[in-house]
This record gives structure tokens, C-alpha cells and sequence, in this order.
């Protein structure tokens, strides 16, 4: 499937997702940055719910940076577990904070590359930070949802999320780029899900040049 990049089309499809969904946003719960950061490194190969049971816990429990820097691995470990990979999840974290403390004095910064530097945050990461801490959009979070529907969608054939991004940041203007993310991820939930996408409920099924292409809408 090649990707459509007629400028129409993309415009009618963002306009569609738009209309039915107001303001999406992450469900991720927080109340700084720091505590932004640790639930989105949670939230890798783990659902937004689940880190939210785990962080009303964890945010509690460990009120400042130092104190994700200092706990004893073995116990951060055990208190995200239920997130799964949380041995490494935990290194990561612990790592973070210490460098945060180290290198910026438990400030988070607000460049990409620098945050590219910071153990467990890749592109994506970053984003998703930079878009809900400070309102700075540099690209497009690329998680299972936007790299799915990007596909199915015609945005892209590529597979790597950072290539889908940079496909993504080509078709549409800057100013759309962190809505995109939320709108495609709340159609991804809610339709186009991966295993069985409800086309016949779908309001893009029009413009979607995957429509009805799926194993549950294949006559037998």
C-alpha cells in the first residue's frame, strides 16, 4: 500500500477526527513534571490505566526526585511491578533522577536532545513530555495506536516509529502535530482497534483505504 498524500484528503480525515473527538488528551495522571516523566516511562508496553493504579501509589510514596535517586532498586522495583519490564523500568527511573539531579538540579530540561540524553525517554518519550510539561511541540509521538492507524490510514509504509513520524510531519502543519498523537490515539481505542477495527462503525471508512480489509469483515 502506497501512502496517500493527497493534502485533501489528510485535511478531510484530521477534520473528521476533530469533529468527534474534543480535546483528547492524555489520561496519564500527574502533578509535575518529574511525575510526568516516571508514568511515561511506565507506560511503555503497559496501558495508560494500569500506570495510573500504579503512580496513585507510587506519587505518594516517593514525593521528590531525590527520593527515586536514593530508594533501594530492589524496592522501586517491586513497587512498579504490575507495569511489567520493571526491572529494567526501575534502573531507568533511578538512573533519571540521578541524572536530573547531577546534570540540571532536578530540573527536567526542555530541549530535545538533551532529554534524548536522559536513560528511558526515546523520541516518543520526549514528545509526549515536552507536549503536556511545557506545551512545546518539536514532532509527533509515535505509540502502537499512531503508528497502527498511520498505516491503515495511508500516512505511511514504514514501520519504524521514526519514520512514521517524519511521514507524519510532512503531511500535516506543525500547529497539528500534538493534537494528531491524541486524536489518533483515541480513535485507536475506541474503532480502529488492532484486532478486530469496527470499519462498519467508523466515520473515515470512506477515506481509509483499509476499510473492510480486515479477517472480521471477510466473507467466509
Amino acid at each position: 500500500m502506497k501512502p496517500k498524500t493527497n493534502l485533501k484528503r489528510n485535511e478531510a480525515i484530521l477534520k473528521l477526527l476533530k469533529k468527534q473527538y474534543h480535546n483528547p488528551k492524555t489520561i496519564l495522571k500527574y502533578s509535575n513534571p518529574w511525575e510526568l516523566l516516571v508514568a511515561i516511562i511506565l507506560s511503555a508496553q503497559c496501558t495508560d490505566i494500569m500506570v495510573n493504579k500504579v503512580t496513585e501509589k507510587l506519587f505518594k510514596k516517593y514525593k521528590t526526585v531525590e527520593d527515586y535517586a536514593n530508594v533501594p532498586l530492589s524496592e522501586l522495583g517491586l513497587d512498579i511491578k504490575s507495569t511489567g519490564f520493571y526491572n529494567n523500568k526501575a534502573k531507568n527511573i533511578q538512573k533519571a533522577a540521578q541524572l536530573i539531579l547531577k546534570k540540571y538540579n532536578g530540573g527536567i530540561p526542555k530541549a530535545m536532545g538533551e532529554l534524548l540524553q536522559i536513560p528511558g525517554v526515546a523520541r516518543k518519550t520526549a514528545n509526549v513530555f515536552l507536549g503536556n510539561a511545557y506545551g512545546i511541540v518539536e514532532g509527533i509521538a509515535v505509540d502502537t495506536h499512531v503508528r497502527r492507524l498511520s498505516q491503515r490510514l495511508g500516512f505511511t509504509t514504514n514501520n519504524n516509529p521514526d519514520k512514521i513520524e517524519q511521514d507524519l510531519m510532512k503531511l500535516f502543519n506543525k500547529k497539528d502535530w500534538f493534537l494528531l498523537t491524541y486524536l489518533l490515539i483515541e480513535h485507536g481505542r475506541k474503532i480502529c482497534q488492532a484486532k478486530k477495527p469496527a470499519c462498519d462503525k467508523c466515520f473515515l471508512s470512506k477515506l481509509c483505504p483499509s476499510a473492510f480489509q480486515f479477517p472480521n469483515f471477510q466473507k467466509n
